[in-house]
């Protein structure tokens, strides 16, 4: 690899690391020993000739809500990663009591490794990003506007004020880009804030399904 390909590289890997991160932050975890680092910082602490250290980038994080929900997160670098290496860290995520896991990967999981992944869902949360999906942050867009996912009180108080059921609020998919970036699961409501020229700003509720 030239220098001019491993500075590529490793300034790729730097945007889908600091995505990761911003993502589990929006989620409203706090990353366990986060520190910012600028591109040179990434470089010296997890670049090697060019190349990233994808098991260095592994990070933990603890729920702002709830001290039982952790995760971790798994970068990995295999063309096709089977259900063997998935295993490991599905077992990681049951033994060691992580609520959720991410796993950032350069190819597409094969179906039998997704399998393994379904197979603990619900009570673990096992989420398979590939890289190119990290590369930039979609909630910067300017057309996309905020959005704030609910907690269990925040929608119980929201149906009650406006005497709804959840399944009259509008809805988004779980596969939406978004539903995905804020990890939603079903049931689950997010707010949308949009900017009013009349108002100052319009607030809409969505279902996740």
């Amino acid at each position: 690899m030239s220098d001019t390909d491993g500075l590529k590289e490793i300034s790729r890997f730097f945007r889908i690391y600091t995505n990761t991160k911003e993502m589990v932050m929006a989620r409203r975890y706090t990353i366990v020993n986060h520190q910012n680092m600028d591109l040179d910082q990434f470089a010296r602490t997890f670049a090697s000739g060019g190349n990233i250290s994808r098991d260095a980038l592994t990070f933990e994080a603890q729920s702002e809500n709830d001290p039982n929900d952790r995760l971790f997160t798994k970068f990995i670098d295999h063309n096709s990663v089977g259900t063997s290496f998935i295993k490991t860290i599905v077992e990681k995520l049951i033994t060691e009591n992580y609520s959720r896991c991410i796993i950032v990967t350069s190819k597409k999981l094969t179906s039998a490794a997704q399998k393994v992944i379904d197979k603990v869902a619900p009570k673990y949360v096992g989420e398979v990003f590939e890289e190119n999906e990290l590369q930039v942050n979609i909630t910067r867009h300017v057309l996309v506007p905020q959005h704030v996912v609910l907690t269990a009180d925040e929608k119980n108080i929201l149906l009650a004020r406006y005497h709804l059921k959840d399944t009259q609020l509008p809805r988004i998919q779980s596969r939406d880009p978004i539903a995905r970036y804020y990890g939603l699961k079903r049931g689950e409501v997010v707010k949308i804030i949009r900017a009013s020229e009349t108002a100052g700003r319009y607030l809409t509720y969505r279902l996740c399904f």
